[in-house]
């Protein structure tokens, strides 16, 4: 490795380290379900990596008749059960490229819209010590796609920005990290990443190392990252099978 690695990495978990919206989204069918209304696959779509209070504010104008952090509960406390239930879903090579940003002394955080309970869910069941700290949904005034997520977690770990890479999955997340100042990494999975801000779209995480990670920064940082990568990179304008499949 010959390029200097980033000053923090900051880690999106719905999608990105977990591959949980699935359970979000079956969460979301019962929840209008339960009031005799239908949410369908493609509508779960539009709600991904947003915040979980903006959400319930456009679940209510849809017809679900409860308050906001009634929607925010009752959606968090089932996402639980279905963990419990099934396991953490990580997504490939998710561990180990933590695991491995972590062994090269790399401070992280996890920035995630799911509250801190959910959070602290998934985090329990990493077996090594993956994150510095948590910065959840319930603990931001402006939540993705707004910055603040994001500068939120350099702030406490005392760090500029701008030498932080983000891994983010959604175009919320992506929005989020781009207008922070971090060096974005996007990772399509249910939703096509192509045209957003994010400064590169790879694959996936399977069989990328600190390494990968640490040359990622630097080229961007030449001026070459917008949207490009190494061959192996999603390229812009692409969509992953599963961006096919499911838009």
């Amino acid at each position: 490795m010959t390029s200097p690695l980033p000053a923090a990495a900051l880690w999106d978990m719905d999608g990105t380290l977990v591959d949980t919206e699935p359970y979000w989204m079956a969460a979301e069918v019962e929840l209008f379900a339960s009031f005799g209304l239908t949410w369908t696959h493609e509508d779960g779509l539009q709600v991904i990596g947003l915040g979980l209070w903006e959400s319930a504010e456009l679940f209510r104008r849809h017809g679900v008749d409860l308050e906001p952090d009634a929607i925010v509960n009752r959606l968090t406390d089932r996402v639980r059960e279905l963990v419990a239930e099934r396991g953490v879903p990580w997504r490939p090579g998710a561990r180990e490229l933590l695991n491995a940003l972590r062994e090269a002394s790399v401070p992280s955080a996890l920035v995630t819209m799911s509250v801190r309970r959910m959070a602290e869910d998934i985090v329990a069941a990493i077996p090594f010590d993956a994150f510095d700290l948590i910065v959840p949904g319930d603990e931001v005034t402006e939540p993705k796609p707004h910055p603040e997520p994001y500068l939120r977690a350099a702030e406490l770990l005392g760090v500029d920005i701008a030498d932080c890479v983000a891994f983010e999955d959604s175009r919320a997340g992506v929005t989020s990290a781009a207008a922070s100042g971090a060096v974005t990494i996007g990772l399509p999975n249910l939703q096509d990443l192509s045209g957003t801000a994010a400064d590169l779209l790879w694959d996936g995480l399977e069989g990328r190392t600190a390494g990968d990670v640490a040359d990622a920064v630097a080229q961007v940082r030449r001026g070459a990252g917008r949207n490009l990568g190494r061959a192996t990179d999603v390229p812009a304008g692409a969509m992953t099978d599963a961006s096919k499949e499911t838009s």
